[in-house]
């Protein structure tokens, strides 16, 4: 399995596909993990350090799997991290934050983690954010769906989904009711799975 991942890093890294996208293509380790994480995409300073959730919102998203036991560097080596779109969309025209990828870029980059869903036939699937949740669950707002767990079964995909809140720094949704006690039913589901079990 890992020979695979690693092949399918290789092809994904090598991706052009979507012109407004701003390259490098930005994976995770390789890893045959049955626990995948999936954001949205990366933001401007991943580039540069060439790994997913490198940079403030990552800090605020260890702090939370720290405190269900498991540091960043054990999460790095033990669990897949995945995005939406895998390459910088670039900056909002229209306002501060990152632009959101279009429908043809998520259709687009939807092919790479089905290629990952194949491979690693994943039993716990934690989305971050509103764009990665809606991958997976029809919702208005992050109060209907945080704090909850879902199951997903389809022919591609038979899994557990915990979503979570973008750890943001423009966001203050985890930090006030009632969103900060969503976010703890949150990561006390999470850490309540067998699958989390495994890597602590």
């Amino acid at each position: 399995m890992l020979d695979k991942i690693i092949h399918h890093q290789s092809d994904l890294q090598a991706c052009t596909r979507c012109p407004k996208m701003i390259q490098p293509v930005i994976t995770g380790i390789p890893v045959a993990s049955q626990i995948m994480l999936i954001g949205q995409a990366p933001g401007i300073r991943e580039g540069d350090i060439g790994r997913p959730f490198g940079w403030t919102a990552g800090k605020t998203l260890f702090k939370w799997f720290s405190s269900i036991g498991v540091d960043e560097a054990e999460f790095r080596e033990q669990v897949y991290m995945a995005a939406v779109c895998r390459c910088f969309p670039g900056k909002n025209p229209k306002g501060s934050g990152d632009r959101v990828p279009d429908k043809q870029e998520i259709a687009t980059c939807k092919q790479w983690l089905e290629t990952e869903y194949e491979i690693l036939q994943p039993k716990l699937i934690i989305p971050v954010g509103k764009l990665a949740i809606s991958q997976f669950l029809t919702y208005k707002k992050l109060i209907e769906v945080v704090g909850q767990q879902f199951v997903i079964d389809t022919p591609l995909l038979q899994a557990d989904v915990i979503p979570l809140p973008h750890p943001s720094g423009l966001s203050t949704w985890f930090n006030m009711e009632p969103g900060k006690t969503l976010l703890q039913d949150a990561l006390g589901l999470i850490e309540k799975h067998s699958t989390w079990h495994n890597i602590r």
